[in-house]
């Protein structure tokens, strides 16, 4: 399993930018969950992630398990980073 806390940088509010980060999210096989304070959800689903509100300088802890947890948290990472 994987970790890590990552700052929003990049414009993600709206519909569409949540729906590509559950696309993101779905290409890999492992589980992958956001948090954010005391809200966990998952990754791969449309309505969780729409309860977050993704906004620029939000901090998210992103937990990745699996067989390709690490190319699933780089990806990701660049999502919500832009880098």
């Amino acid at each position: 399993m994987i970790r890590k806390s990552i700052d929003v940088s990049v414009e993600k509010e709206g519909a569409r930018p949540m729906a590509m980060l559950v696309q993101v999210a779905s290409q890999y096989k492992s589980s992958v969950s956001i948090c954010q304070g005391s809200k966990t959800v998952n990754a791969k689903s449309i309505m969780g992630v729409m309860t977050l509100g993704l906004i620029p300088g939000q901090e998210l802890e992103i937990s990745v398990d699996g067989e390709d947890e690490e190319e699933a948290m780089e990806s990701i990472e660049k999502y919500l980073t832009g880098k």
